[in-house]
């Protein structure tokens, strides 16, 4: 290996594109390929997000209106009707808690749970979540099950 045989690693040398401000013969001298004046041709131009050359943006056309109530909670549903069918299928017994309903698939680790209503549950289960409406509660206890809120 010699001076004149050196080249770079395969695959590191990755601008091959125009060698601009190189001098006249280079074919990308004096503008270096940003034509005259304007933003784009200034150094330090970093065009705004959402900016669309002067015309009023979409993000200001669009109307705005309601209200986003940043405290609001947002639970899960789960039905006493998929509950019975886990129950027929046998992946729950007795207890359905966070981690049953997890690994079934039915909420993620960080959700509020809240049991509703819809179906009918025929199995004895005792079930701990955060929340429970009074349809699905009265439901759970009838069926000799317990309804226990975190």
């Amino acid at each position: 290996m010699s001076l004149h045989n050196l080249k770079p690693a395969a695959g590191s040398n990755k601008n091959k594109g125009k060698r601009v401000g190189r001098g006249e013969g280079s074919g990308k001298a004096t503008t270096a390929g940003r034509g005259h004046k304007g933003a784009k041709s200034r150094s330090g131009y970093s065009r705004k997000i959402g900016f669309e050359g002067g015309q009023m943006p979409l993000q200001r056309r669009v109307p705005k209106f309601g209200f986003t109530n940043i405290n609001r909670k947002e639970y899960v549903g789960v039905n006493l009707d998929k509950l019975q069918e886990l129950v027929d299928n046998g992946r729950i017994t007795d207890t359905v808690n966070m981690d049953v309903l997890v690994e079934n698939r039915l909420a993620r680790k960080n959700d509020l749970v809240k049991i509703l209503g819809r179906g009918e549950l025929k199995a004895k289960l005792n079930i701990t979540v955060h929340k429970f409406t009074a349809t699905a509660k009265a439901a759970i206890e009838a069926a000799g099950g317990e309804a226990v809120s975190l």
